[in-house]
């Protein structure tokens, strides 16, 4: 089951495509006319896909959008109504087989019946008079002579108008029979088992619904009314309880609940039982959307403008995340995960800016951690990673200090202690703030980059056998570099660099000799501001290429590689507002590299699909919490298909979304962290084989780490000391 709702204020439709275990891909809006009220799925063309078709009250017309075999639609064609069409509903009213419409417009009180062409389009309307103010319209057979007839809900009135249908497309005039005050909504069900339609009605201002009872010759009995709760607004029927008898759901947009009427099959009904919603409920539907062969609901909120659903008999609350709270170090700045010592369990190693320390968690292959160890450094230590410098296949740490300008190493014994080296501290003019790895000589050992804030210099450091490092080999880069990846440009077996240049908008690539020393900067130009850099082949050519984050003018570039070492000009792919992180996936399966990037300033993600070619489509936005600052993608539901985690630092929380095959996300699924999360990561900590999720916590000073269940959910955050007291 999918969703399809209205989105009055901003003339679109949104459509959630359904995974079938009651959670759906963000919704993809289509535009409409003006303020679209009502909406119908059916086939309107005969090619066995269903299409949409909207009531647009602030544009008197109805828009027809034709469905696409992927889910996907058209864009939507316009067909004149009469005065602010409020409702719509389709049927066969001419008996050829082909979907009709007919619409109730609430301000020239009347309905306008529009008949199918059996191709997607419709004839012209014709009018046929109501009450006054029908806002809600339903069709069924109300003379049992198979041919269908109309109803109306006629809130100035007081009243309902059943027209009953000739078999030819034409109708009779109005009949109209009383209900409570101010009727919004009907619906038209056999409460009573005597293979009649009857008739309810949701009465907004008298606080009840007014069940009419059919005698199956066109004429219904008094209403009987039932109470529910403040301003019931819409109304539905469903056997929602599996005894073959009718029932009845009635939104109350005045006390911001869901009320259930169980029918008895005799025409009456049990006391209402009222579930809540979120803010201003406006209408609701129901299906089975967690494919249990139970009926569930599905509301739409116009106060807190989102839907809800109500599965029935497995109540689904997403629980906030976990929060352990924990002492750490001053102003944690940055982590890497790795197996320190040894265990086969993943270890965290963290930099404590303020307390001038570093902390080792070692993990307990539980989801566990062991309290801090801690090693004093330089100042301000800003930056870790975490490789073997010294060939003695235990994992080292090399910390960038920032106030006292220098990278040190602590030496690990392979047992999860540290010997801190303080004769490799290496000065530098300017403050480091990044470090990456990679072995750039062909060594077997890994070289330290180093990237300086207020240089435009970026730093090699080549490791001994005894764990110490050269004197620094400088290379120029742009103004600012912020960011370094690394990768084999010209297919020489080699290792290259490219950087980020911030303040020049550019990216500098360096080649690399295999020696440890690189050629000189060849630079090339990108957006405004870049500020994040990763590389994969874009266009199956197995040349790497490269993409940029641009934060300023919000877009991304794509620099196709030539396998030389050169790069063709940037192509740029909006992208939300301020993208701060980029990251990279095959999101749809199809072999091909997609792109993600995190959004701070629109509080989303911008998935681009990649075409194998090297261009990508249009950005489809998912929403995340507020400012999200890094993304990381990973299976978290174990059904081969990439998902998406983000660290959003304004609301303390990750976001969480699940992937589809198709290269589309489901709703985001929070948990909560600790105080403006800046840096997000992903491994398995506690040898399940199951993805988890660690996260900085920058004004809390604490890391958290979020086990996966290997099902796309996560536990509560677990918080371990980092060093220093919490603020």
């Amino acid at each position: 089951m999918d969703i399809v709702v209205a989105n009055r204020d901003s003339n679109n439709i949104g459509v959630l495509i359904g995974y079938g275990n009651s959670s759906f891909a963000n919704q993809t809006t289509y535009a409409t006319g003006s303020e679209p009220r009502s909406i119908v799925v059916s086939d309107f063309n005969n090619d066995t896909r269903l299409d949409i078709v909207t009531a647009n009250s602030g544009s008197d017309n109805i828009s027809v959008l034709l469905g696409y075999s992927n889910g996907s639609f058209a864009d939507h064609i316009t067909y004149s109504t009469g005065s602010y069409p409020r409702s719509v509903a389709v049927g066969d009213f001419n008996n050829d087989n082909q979907m009709d419409v007919v619409v109730a417009n609430e301000k020239s009180n009347n309905i306008s019946v529009l008949i199918g062409h059996g191709n997607g389009t419709f004839a012209d309307q014709t009018t046929y008079s109501t009450g006054f103010g029908p806002g809600s319209v339903a069709i069924g057979d109300f003379n049992n002579d198979i041919l269908l007839d109309i109803v109306t809900a006629n809130s100035g009135s007081n009243d309902v108008s059943v027209l009953l249908g000739y078999g030819n497309g034409t109708f009779a005039n109005q009949m109209t029979y009383s209900t409570g005050s101010e009727p919004r909504s009907v619906a038209v069900a056999d409460f009573n088992n005597d293979s009649r339609l009857d008739i309810v009605i949701a009465n907004y201002k008298s606080n009840d619904i007014s069940v009419l009872l059919g005698y199956g010759n066109s004429s219904f009995a008094g209403q009987i009314t039932y109470s529910t709760g403040s301003e019931p607004r819409f109304v539905a029927v469903a056997d929602l309880n599996n005894d073959t008898q009718m029932d009845i759901i009635v939104v109350n947009s005045g006390s911001n609940n869901v009320g259930v009427l169980l029918g008895y099959g005799n025409g009456s009904f049990a006391d209402l039982t009222t579930y809540s919603t979120d803010s201003g409920p406006l209408s609701v539907a129901v299906g089975d959307f967690n494919n249990d062969n139970r009926m569930d609901i599905v509301v739409a909120n116009l106060g807190s403008s989102n839907v809800g659903i109500m599965l029935q008999e497995n109540i689904v609350v997403l629980g906030n995340a976990m929060g352990f709270t924990f002492d750490s170090g001053s102003d944690l700045r940055d982590l890497a995960v790795h197996d320190v010592n040894n265990d086969n369990r993943l270890d965290i190693v963290i930099a404590n800016y303020g307390s001038k320390t570093i902390s080792v968690l070692f993990g307990n292959g539980n989801s566990t951690f062991a309290n801090q160890v801690t090693y004093s450094t330089g100042s301000r230590p800003n930056s870790v990673a975490v490789d073997d410098f010294n060939n003695d296949t235990y994992v080292d740490i090399a910390v960038a200090n920032y106030d006292s300008k220098n990278v040190g190493i602590l030496l690990g014994n392979g047992n999860g202690k540290f010997t801190l080296q303080t004769s490799v501290g290496t000065r530098f003019p300017f403050a480091p703030f990044l470090l990456a790895v990679g072995d750039l000589n062909n060594d077997g050992r890994p070289e330290i980059l180093v990237g300086q804030n207020g240089s435009n210099v970026a730093h090699i450091l080549v490791a001994y056998d005894i764990g110490s490092l050269t004197d620094q080999i400088t290379y120029s880069t742009g103004s600012y570099p912020i960011s370094i990846a690394v990768g084999d440009f010209n297919n020489d077996t080699q290792m290259d660099m490219i950087i980020a240049n911030y303040r020049s908008n550019t990216v500098s690539v360096l080649r690399g000799y295999g020696n440890g020393s690189f050629a000189d900067q060849a630079t090339y130009s990108t957006g405004s501001y870049p500020v994040s850099v990763a590389v994969g082949d874009f266009n199956n050519d197995n040349q790497m290429d490269v993409v940029v984050a641009n934060e300023k003018s919000n877009n991304i570039s794509v620099l196709i590689g030539h396998g030389n070492g050169t790069f063709a000009d940037q192509t740029t792919y909006s992208t939300g507002f301020d993208p701060g992180s980029v990251a990279i996936g095959d999101f749809n399966n199809d072999t091909r590299l997609d792109i993600v990037t995190a959004n701070s300033g629109s509080n989303d993600v911008s998935v681009l699909l990649g075409y194998g070619n090297g261009t990508f489509a249009n950005q489809t936005t998912y929403s995340t919490g507020s400012g999200p600052g890094s993304v990381a993608v990973g299976d978290f539901n174990n059904d081969g298909r990439l998902d998406i985690v983000t660290a959003n630092s304004k609301s303390n929380d990750v976001s969480i979304l699940l992937g589809y095959a198709d290269g589309t996300f489901a709703n985001q699924t929070t948990y909560s962290t600790d105080s403006y999360p800046i840096s997000v990561a992903v491994g398995d900590f506690n040898n399940d084989t199951q993805i988890d999720i660690v996260v900085v916590n920058y004004l809390k000073n604490t890391a958290g780490v979020l086990l996966g269940y290997g099902n796309g959910s996560f536990s509560d955050q677990i918080a371990y000391s980092t060093g220093g007291a919490t603020k």
